[in-house]
């Protein structure tokens, strides 16, 4: 019994792709930065002094916390630098609430599967609008004439801002939903309105609150630039002594700064986990 010869189309080897696409990406990619950085004009010599300058900042700002900790002035400006971080997380999860409240409704009405197609331009349209207003804008031209240098001001400044990144970020939670339970309530004649109580809200409530969630570690960033607008906060706290070059006091706001939005950010790190983990358990179903 004679063996069959191999046939030499299949035992042939593929052809490599060619590297000349990669190469030519890297030289295109490379050419771009060198390009971006040249129209950047800056005075790339002042780079050899920033070692020093680092170094500067860093012995001023340490000024204050190495000092005594039994002397009253230092104890002092640490409950201070304190109580304006905790303003600032106060007006942060105002704003989170503020922009969560508005942007759920916002998010269906932005959704193709939940409302009909001028209904879904208007709402995106709105969004868009308000993502492209930055919050400092809102509030210096719309809140300060109408609720003066107070932190309510900075609080609706971010909810109104919060909307316009959550409400997008809702819809399209929505848009990628699991249309198995919706067609099931559908099938048994159920409302419009029940069907996005029981058969959509359950399944993106999860994934929103997540985002609520991160929404309010960036809204304590955005407060600390309305603060120093004069709206309160560590960011009030933080211009005030840097134009008046207090770099110890400076030091103690900042260090608190630091600690405080480190842990704010990992206790919303380990709700979204338990949120998003309990979700996966359940099957997608947020009970």
């Amino acid at each position: 019994m004679t063996a069959l010869a191999p046939d030499p189309q299949r035992t042939a080897r593929p052809t490599p792709p060619p590297k000349w696409p990669k190469t030519l990406g890297f030289v295109i990619g490379a050419l771009v930065i060198v390009v971006c950085v040249w129209l950047l004009d800056a005075e790339w010599a002042r780079l050899l002094g920033l070692p020093e300058a680092l170094i500067t900042y860093a012995g001023l700002l340490s000024q204050g916390l190495f000092l005594p900790p039994l002397e009253l002035p230092q104890r002092e400006w640490w409950q201070i630098s304190i109580e304006f971080m905790l303003d600032s997380v106060y007006i942060a999860w105002m704003g989170t609430l503020i922009g969560a409240a508005l942007s759920l409704p916002l998010g269906f009405l932005a959704a193709r599967n939940v409302a009909p197609a001028w209904i879904v331009g208007i709402t995106r349209t709105v969004l868009n609008v308000i993502r492209a207003i930055p919050e400092f804008i809102i509030a210096i031209v719309f809140l300060l004439p109408l609720y003066g240098f107070e932190p309510t001001a900075g609080a609706i400044a971010l909810g109104i801002g919060s909307v316009g990144t959550l409400g997008k970020l809702t819809s399209e939670a929505i848009e990628g939903l699991r249309a198995g339970p919706v067609e099931a309530l559908r099938a048994t004649g159920a409302t419009h309105l029940s069907v996005l109580r029981w058969g959509m809200l359950p399944q993106v409530l999860p994934e929103v609150i997540a985002f609520w969630l991160y929404r309010f570690e960036i809204n304590i960033r955005a407060g600390a630039i309305l603060g120093a607008l004069g709206l309160g906060g560590i960011g009030f706290l933080l211009d005030q002594l840097f134009n008046g070059r207090e770099w110890a006091r400076l030091g103690i706001a900042l260090v608190v700064t630091v600690i405080i939005t480190i842990v704010v950010d990992q206790i919303s790190a380990a709700v979204r986990h338990r949120i998003i983990g309990g979700e996966n358990l359940r099957g997608g179903v947020y009970l």
